[in-house]
Protein backbone atom coordinates (compact mmCIF):
# COMPACT_ATOMS: atom_id res chain seq x y z
CA UNK A 1 0.00 0.00 0.00
CA UNK A 2 0.75 3.14 -1.08
CA UNK A 3 0.77 6.24 1.33
CA UNK A 4 2.29 10.15 1.20
CA UNK A 5 2.62 12.44 4.29
CA UNK A 6 3.00 15.85 3.78
CA UNK A 7 4.59 18.44 6.69
CA UNK A 8 6.07 21.79 6.72
CA UNK A 9 9.21 22.55 8.49
CA UNK A 10 11.43 25.84 9.39
CA UNK A 11 8.31 27.95 10.17
CA UNK A 12 6.51 26.73 6.86
CA UNK A 13 8.98 27.44 4.43
CA UNK A 14 10.18 23.68 3.62
CA UNK A 15 7.81 21.05 2.33
CA UNK A 16 8.63 17.39 3.40
CA UNK A 17 7.05 14.45 1.24
CA UNK A 18 8.17 11.28 2.61
CA UNK A 19 6.82 8.36 0.38
CA UNK A 20 6.10 4.99 1.58
CA UNK A 21 5.32 2.05 -0.58
CA UNK A 22 5.38 1.70 -4.35
CA UNK A 23 4.87 4.88 -6.16
CA UNK A 24 4.04 3.52 -9.46
CA UNK A 25 1.52 4.51 -12.26
CA UNK A 26 -1.53 3.95 -10.04
CA UNK A 27 -0.30 6.76 -7.44
CA UNK A 28 1.57 9.13 -9.74
CA UNK A 29 -1.52 11.17 -9.96
CA UNK A 30 -2.57 11.35 -6.42
CA UNK A 31 1.07 12.29 -5.45
CA UNK A 32 1.40 15.02 -8.19
CA UNK A 33 -1.54 16.31 -7.23
CA UNK A 34 -1.07 17.10 -3.38
CA UNK A 35 2.30 18.23 -3.96
CA UNK A 36 1.20 20.81 -6.24
CA UNK A 37 -1.24 22.01 -4.26
CA UNK A 38 1.12 22.54 -1.03
CA UNK A 39 3.77 24.23 -3.72
CA UNK A 40 1.30 26.55 -5.18
CA UNK A 41 0.99 28.44 -1.71
CA UNK A 42 4.54 28.67 -1.56
CA UNK A 43 6.13 31.92 -2.63
CA UNK A 44 9.41 30.52 -2.96
CA UNK A 45 9.14 27.10 -2.39
CA UNK A 46 11.57 24.31 -0.70
CA UNK A 47 10.85 20.92 -1.37
CA UNK A 48 12.71 17.34 0.17
CA UNK A 49 11.17 13.80 -0.47
CA UNK A 50 12.02 11.37 2.28
CA UNK A 51 12.48 8.37 0.25
CA UNK A 52 13.37 6.24 2.81
CA UNK A 53 10.41 3.70 3.18
CA UNK A 54 9.74 4.06 -0.69
CA UNK A 55 10.08 -0.33 -1.81
CA UNK A 56 9.73 0.37 -5.34
CA UNK A 57 9.45 3.52 -7.78
CA UNK A 58 9.08 3.19 -11.62
CA UNK A 59 8.92 5.78 -14.63
CA UNK A 60 5.83 7.33 -13.45
CA UNK A 61 7.41 8.12 -10.26
CA UNK A 62 10.61 9.82 -11.69
CA UNK A 63 8.00 11.50 -14.04
CA UNK A 64 6.49 12.71 -10.60
CA UNK A 65 9.70 13.86 -9.11
CA UNK A 66 11.29 15.31 -12.35
CA UNK A 67 7.98 17.14 -12.76
CA UNK A 68 8.12 18.60 -9.25
CA UNK A 69 11.81 19.70 -9.77
CA UNK A 70 10.77 21.84 -12.84
CA UNK A 71 7.98 23.03 -11.27
CA UNK A 72 10.32 24.30 -7.68
CA UNK A 73 13.00 25.78 -10.41
CA UNK A 74 10.62 27.41 -12.42
CA UNK A 75 9.48 29.54 -8.98
CA UNK A 76 13.49 30.11 -7.96
CA UNK A 77 13.16 27.09 -4.99
CA UNK A 78 15.34 24.70 -4.23
CA UNK A 79 14.90 20.72 -4.46
CA UNK A 80 16.44 17.92 -2.34
CA UNK A 81 16.05 14.39 -2.04
CA UNK A 82 17.14 12.08 1.33
CA UNK A 83 17.52 8.60 2.62
CA UNK A 84 17.33 7.04 -1.07
CA UNK A 85 16.63 3.19 -0.92
CA UNK A 86 19.17 1.10 -2.97
CA UNK A 87 16.35 0.02 -5.62
CA UNK A 88 15.51 3.39 -6.47
CA UNK A 89 18.82 4.91 -6.52
CA UNK A 90 19.49 2.68 -9.24
CA UNK A 91 17.04 3.84 -11.03
CA UNK A 92 17.95 7.78 -10.74
CA UNK A 93 21.70 6.68 -11.64
CA UNK A 94 20.29 4.88 -15.15
CA UNK A 95 18.07 8.37 -15.61
CA UNK A 96 20.88 11.30 -14.68
CA UNK A 97 18.50 12.39 -12.78
CA UNK A 98 21.42 11.92 -9.37
CA UNK A 99 22.96 14.70 -11.70
CA UNK A 100 20.49 17.19 -11.36
CA UNK A 101 19.07 16.84 -7.74
CA UNK A 102 20.69 17.09 -4.12
CA UNK A 103 20.56 13.48 -2.75
CA UNK A 104 21.63 13.34 0.58
CA UNK A 105 21.83 10.55 3.33
CA UNK A 106 19.11 11.35 6.12
CA UNK A 107 16.36 14.17 6.33
CA UNK A 108 18.14 15.97 9.09
CA UNK A 109 21.26 16.29 6.61
CA UNK A 110 18.76 17.81 3.69
CA UNK A 111 17.11 20.18 5.76
CA UNK A 112 20.23 21.45 7.52
CA UNK A 113 21.27 22.42 3.79
CA UNK A 114 17.56 23.57 3.09
CA UNK A 115 17.72 26.03 5.81
CA UNK A 116 21.02 27.61 4.71
CA UNK A 117 18.43 28.44 1.77
CA UNK A 118 16.29 30.13 3.58
CA UNK A 119 18.58 32.12 6.03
Amino acid sequence: MFQITLHKKNAGSILVAVLQGELDHHEATHVREAIDKELDLMHVPLLLFDLKDLSFMDSSGLGVILGRYKKVQAKRGKMAIANVPPSVSRLFEMSGLHKIMRLYSSQNEALRSMKEVTQ
